[in-house]
């Protein structure tokens, strides 16, 4: 049981903010491009052929919308259910066999501030758009598994995904860490990612700069507040607490 005793602070005050929700991709973990190789790979699959119009009109949706659940993307894309689930599973077997392939890293100091956060007492939860076995390869591949507290990816939180404020949501239910939505942390490097943590009322939303988007697109998002990485976090709760 996760222990909810909150965390002292420097001036006797108590440190609520003890739900940390992180995204993995471009926030914790640095994929090198995958998600596009990936998504060539499946929308060949599905008959689009590189090089056309169709496929960099299709590309440079994948690329606007990153963040944002992959299953719901490729529903805009390729307009039916059907075509949509084929080409979702197309992408994560893509995405799995470049991920198996060793292109998966750490962002640097993403596991330290993990680490640190726990130490902290807070109550760390990983989240993805990706599907769960696609999620699962990333946390193995890096000896995650055991990092954070809780891990999620948007069939864990009903099916739906970034910007909704579901995953958000079910950390804060499943794990009991903070009593109130305002006291939860949520991190990422989208648009996405800051909607999805401000329409779940969290208090703080963090948008880093080792992923998707600029500094002005997540601010314009909703930002409260802009890291250069991860490893900025621990810092930012201590000195704000």
């Amino acid at each position: 049981m996760t222990d909810t005793t909150p965390t002292p602070t420097t001036d006797g005050a108590a440190d609520t903010r003890r739900l940390v929700v992180l995204d993995m991709a471009g926030t914790t973990v640095a994929d090198g491009g995958l998600v596009e190789r990936a998504f060539e790979r499946a929308a060949e699959r599905l008959g689009v052929e590189p090089g056309t119009p169709d496929h960099a009109e299709k590309l440079r949706y994948v690329l606007a919308t990153m963040g944002e659940s992959k299953i719901s993307v490729f529903r805009h894309l390729f307009g039916t259910e059907e075509l949509a689930r084929r080409a979702n599973s197309a992408f994560e077997e893509a995405y799995a066999e470049l991920v198996d392939g060793g292109l998966v890293t750490p962002v640097p100091g993403a596991r330290a501030a993990i680490e640190e956060l726990r130490a902290d007492g807070r109550t760390v939860a990983l989240t993805t758009g990706f599907a769960r076995v696609t999620q699962d390869a990333i946390l193995d591949a890096l000896g995650w598994q055991d990092l954070a507290d809780l891990t999620l990816c948007p069939a864990d939180a009903g099916g739906r995904g970034r910007p909704h404020p579901d995953m958000v949501l079910t950390a804060f239910l499943r794990t009991g860490a903070v009593a109130d939505v305002s006291d939860v942390v949520v991190v990422g490097d989208t648009a996405y990612d800051m909607l999805s943590g401000r329409r779940a009322g969290a208090g703080t939303v963090a948008g880093v700069l080792t992923g998707a988007h600029d500094r002005a697109t997540l601010t314009r998002s909703g930002a409260t507040h802009i890291l250069d990485s991860v490893a900025e976090l621990p810092g930012l709760l201590a000195e704000s607490a």
